[in-house]
C-alpha cells in the first residue's frame, strides 16, 4: 500500500534486469544418447548391393557385357573428357584397380569360397589343404632342387666329373619325390574318404592337387596355410 507523502513508482529507481546465465544447464550440455548411437558419417551408407559390385561378388547389371561394348563405352568417356580430366581419371581408375586386387588376393588367402578358382572350392579340398599343411615332406624341396639343377648344369660346363656326380644325386632326389608323391596322393584321398564317406571328389585330380600344395613353399601357398605343422587335421 503506497502512502500520500511516498514518490511514484516512475521515480523509484529500476533494477536492472538479471542478464540469463550462458551456461547451459548441466542436462542441456550433455543429453543422453540411446545404446548403439553412432554420430552421422557425413555420407550416405553405401547399399549393399553397391558394396557388393564394387567388390566382385555380384555382376553390375549395366556393366557391358562383352570387350566390344566396354572398348565403345571407354572411347565415349574419353571424348567427354579434357586431356587433364581423364589422366586424372586412369591414375583413379588404376588405384581402383590395384585396391580391388589386394582386397581379392587377401579374400583368397583367407580361403573365402566366394573369391577361391574352381580348383580350391569345396570343404574336400579345404580339408586336404589342412592336412598337407599339418605335415612335413620331402617334396618340400622340389622347388631348391630344381634350383640347384639350373647351377649344376652351369658348373657342368668347367667341371663335368662334379656335374655327373651331382646329377646322379638329383636323379636318386627326383625318384624319391616321385614315389612320396603317390604315397601322398593316396593317402589324402582315404583320409578324404574317411572324413567324407559320401563324397564323389577324390581320384586323381584331388591326389595331384595334393601333390601340387606340396611342392609348393609354406609361405607361398594360397589360400594360406590355416593349421601349424604337427596339429591334428
Amino acid at each position: 500500500m503506497k502512502l500520500p507523502w511516498q514518490k511514484s513508482d516512475e521515480s523509484s529507481p529500476v533494477e536492472p534486469a538479471a542478464t540469463p546465465d550462458p551456461t547451459p544447464a548441466p542436462a542441456e550440455q550433455e543429453q543422453p544418447r540411446p545404446k548403439g548411437y553412432t554420430p552421422p558419417k557425413g555420407r550416405p551408407t553405401p547399399k549393399r548391393r553397391e558394396v557388393e559390385i564394387e567388390r566382385g561378388v555380384i555382376r553390375d547389371r549395366n556393366a557391358p557385357r562383352s570387350q566390344a561394348q566396354a572398348s565403345a563405352q571407354r572411347k565415349e568417356l574419353k571424348k567427354s573428357m579434357s586431356k587433364e580430366e581423364w589422366k586424372a581419371y586412369k591414375n583413379k581408375e588404376r588405384e581402383e584397380n590395384r585396391r580391388h586386387q589386394r582386397e581379392v588376393q587377401k579374400a583368397m588367402d583367407s580361403g573365402d569360397e566366394r573369391y577361391l578358382l574352381p580348383r580350391d572350392q569345396g570343404v574336400e579340398r579345404r580339408f586336404v589343404r589342412d592336412w598337407v599343411d599339418s605335415r612335413r615332406f620331402i617334396n618340400n624341396w622340389v622347388l631348391p632342387v630344381a634350383l640347384g639343377l639350373l647351377v649344376i648344369m652351369f658348373i657342368g660346363t668347367f667341371a663335368p666329373t662334379f656335374a655327373n656326380i651331382m646329377s646322379l644325386i638329383a636323379m636318386a632326389l627326383m625318384v624319391v619325390f616321385f614315389i612320396e608323391g603317390v604315397w601322398a596322393g593316396s593317402a589324402a584321398n582315404k583320409a578324404v574318404r574317411e572324413k567324407f564317406p559320401d563324397t564323389t571328389a577324390t581320384g586323381l585330380g584331388l591326389g595331384f592337387y595334393a601333390y601340387s600344395r606340396m611342392t609348393q613353399p609354406r609361405k607361398w601357398r594360397s589360400p594360406k596355410p590355416r593349421v601349424a605343422v604337427g596339429d591334428k587335421v
